[in-house]
């Protein structure tokens, strides 16, 4: 493959997204290392089979928005494979069913720390990243797109790389997995926010065109403030020390994140701040992570 076919490939798997494939297995690992629990190798395919899904559902998202008319000339965003002619439709959804099914594979290989079970949330991962844009009623032109991150980023993503490792899940898990998955889903809510004409012109009902960019800012911020208020109530929980106390240190940048969604005047702008978000989910987790490991 040429270097500028990479390229193409590279951008079509869209890196800006993978912090929310990473985060969740970095704070379930923690938190596995915190109880004196963690397996890297589990933890290894948890990581293979979040990013696996995130880039499957990426070429989905590419595959299956063009075919429903929602990637046009008029898009603003950065600019997708199949609509550009860069990758063929049949290219690009063999490349998705090559990706998922490398994924599950990943994923069979964890049944022997979690057992037989996990085919049932591996296949459902599998499935919903397809739904999210593919089949009779996808989730993103349905207003669930959000609520599907926060569902399978967050508390499935979370949970599962903590049971895989420990065989159990505690309180304190689904209390951290939460500002992971409401984290992961802002990086939702700024892509929506750049494609709202769009997305409306092609009758993709996101929540933003649902409910207008000002929900949208109010979601982006509620969502900020409950990961900012976590780790306070793990430490009034009495169950953590002052380090579970970090991640606070991301408030200053929140706060401008709030205020650049509110002053964007360009597609650009979002463009940048949509990066910037995928940057703040992964230096929380790290910081959450760090915190747990302390």
């Amino acid at each position: 493959m040429s270097a500028a076919r990479l390229k193409i490939w590279l951008a079509a798997a869209r890196p800006r997204t993978l912090p929310a494939a990473i985060a969740p297995v970095l704070v379930g690992s923690a938190l596995a290392w915190r109880d004196g629990k963690f397996d890297a190798g589990a933890a290894a395919l948890c990581l293979a089979f979040g990013l696996l899904v995130q880039v499957g559902t990426n070429f989905a998202n590419d595959y299956y928005d063009f075919v429903n008319g929602a990637d046009t000339a008029a898009r603003v965003g950065p600019q997708r494979a199949v609509a550009a002619g860069l990758i063929a439709p049949s290219t690009m959804r063999a490349a998705m069913w090559t990706v998922f099914a490398v994924a599950f594979v990943c994923g069979l290989g964890l049944i022997a720390w979690g057992g037989p079970w996990l085919i049932v949330l591996g296949v459902a991962s599998i499935l919903c990243g397809i739904a999210y844009t593919g089949g009779p009623w996808p989730l993103g032109y349905h207003g669930l797109g959000d609520l599907f991150v926060f569902i399978f980023f967050g508390l499935v993503a979370v949970g599962a790389t903590y049971f895989v490792q420990a065989g159990r899940i505690t309180t304190d898990v689904w209390l951290a997995a939460v500002p992971i998955g409401l984290l992961a889903a802002n990086i939702l809510v700024v892509n929506n926010y750049r494609d709202v004409e769009t997305d409306f012109a092609a009758g993709k009902r996101t929540l933003v065109v649902r409910f207008g960019r000002r929900f949208a800012r109010l979601q982006f911020m509620f969502s900020l403030q409950i990961a900012l208020t976590l780790p306070l109530v793990l430490f009034v929980r009495g169950h953590w020390a002052w380090w579970c106390l970090l991640p606070l240190g991301i408030e200053p940048l929140a706060r401008s994140h709030v205020r650049r969604l509110r002053d964007s005047k360009t597609p650009s702008e979002l463009i940048e701040l949509l990066g910037d978000t995928g940057k703040l989910l992964a230096i929380y987790a790290v910081l959450f992570s760090l915190g747990e490991v302390l």
